[in-house]
């Protein structure tokens, strides 16, 4: 079973240089569905997936939700490659930073919380 790297200690977990924040997100999990690649209207090129993550038996006692499923979205073109060939059920694992973008949707301003893609890796079928 695949499931959100843990940190052991929350108290020990490090800062970054001089105390600075961190915004440092490991999945590892399968694909819901094969990535998409979409364009913006601004002409950006972006390619998402789903990712599904086990909880852990901690979260399953106090949730009845068995599951997490974590939109991730790569701009970079080295990790779109790598996501282009990803397909439902496939093993990954993400790095990245989590993210909240706004947008124009069809009812006005819009937002979306999701992983920012940094690196990807397929770990198996």
């Amino acid at each position: 079973m695949l499931v959100a790297k843990e940190v052991a200690d929350m108290t020990e977990a490090p800062l970054g240089p001089a105390g600075a924040a961190r915004n440092e997100v490991v999945l590892c999990g399968r694909v819901a569905a094969a990535a998409e690649e979409r364009e913006l209207p601004s002409g950006d090129c972006l390619m998402t997936a789903r990712v599904i993550v086990d909880r852990d038996s901690a979260a399953l006692t106090r949730s009845s939700q068995r599951v997490d499923t974590i939109d991730c979205v790569a701009w970079l073109a080295r990790v779109q490659r790598t996501m282009r060939n990803w397909q439902a059920g496939d093993k990954v694992q993400v790095e990245g930073s989590i993210r909240r973008r706004f947008f124009r949707g069809e009812t006005g301003a819009v937002s979306r919380v999701e992983v920012e893609v940094k690196r990807a890796k397929r770990l198996g079928r």
